[in-house]
Formats: C-alpha cells, sequence, structure tokens
C-alpha cells in the first residue's frame, strides 16, 4: 500500500469509533485536504474503507470496518478469475506445444492453485470468526 493510503488507513483503524472526517484525518496526520482525499479515494476503490455521512450534515467520515481484509481479498479473487480467462486464450492461441503457451499455462494453473485454495482459507476464517463471536 502507498504511504498516505497507509496512513489513513492506520489512523482509521486506530481510532476510538473506527470512523473519522476529511478534517480529522488531516489534522491527525498533518496533511493536505488533497492528501487525505487522494488516499481515501485509494482505499475506497479497494474496499479498504466506506464512506458515510454524518447525520445532520454535508460531511463524510471514512468508517473502516472489522472485515475490510476479508472483503479486498474477495474483490482480488474475482480479479484473479478474470485473469484466468484472459490467460486461458494466451494458452488456445499458443497452444502447449509452444514455450509460450506453457509459460502462459504455468501462470493458469498457478493462478487456478490460489484461487482453490483461497477458497479453502476463507472458509477456515469464517468458522474461526463463527468460534469465536461464539464465545
Amino acid at each position: 500500500m502507498a504511504r498516505m493510503p497507509a496512513r489513513v488507513f492506520a489512523a482509521l483503524l486506530s481510532s476510538d469509533e473506527g470512523a473519522l472526517t476529511s478534517a480529522e484525518l488531516g489534522e491527525r496526520l498533518r496533511v493536505s485536504p488533497a492528501a487525505v482525499s487522494g488516499a481515501v479515494r485509494h482505499l475506497a476503490q479497494v474496499n479498504m474503507v466506506s464512506r458515510e455521512r454524518e447525520p445532520g450534515s454535508r460531511r463524510e467520515r471514512y468508517r473502516v470496518q472489522g472485515d475490510q481484509w476479508h472483503s479486498a481479498l474477495i474483490e482480488r479473487e474475482a480479479v484473479l478469475r478474470g485473469w484466468q480467462a484472459t490467460l486461458r486464450e494466451g494458452v488456445d492461441h499458443f497452444g502447449l506445444q509452444t514455450p509460450q503457451g506453457r509459460r502462459i499455462n504455468d501462470t493458469l494453473e498457478f493462478f487456478q492453485f490460489l484461487e482453490k485454495e483461497f477458497a479453502l482459507l476463507m472458509d477456515r476464517w469464517e468458522a474461526r470468526r463463527t468460534r469465536a463471536s461464539d464465545r
């Protein structure tokens, strides 16, 4: 993660409520509103923070959720599936009999492995969270 989004994320994560306004972030981090805006835009695009309106105000607050890493990784899984489709096209185009096709296929197989293992890992995480919340 780039430096400014990392600083904003850390500030939100360590705040009492897990939410701060742009002005509060700028004050805590001693940075410009533009720096906060760019960092928040990046974090929102990768689903690491959400935006919400302050009640009775036009100001936005930025919030981290307890499961932001899980959500962000789930989004990445969709990206991996898209890459797999592209890689399949490359294998089909070059064929497995060529060095290019074999290299592309190796990458495809790696992503397929990641997808399978990732699904198992997320299942294990959900089970662990459920056990922890039952305590």
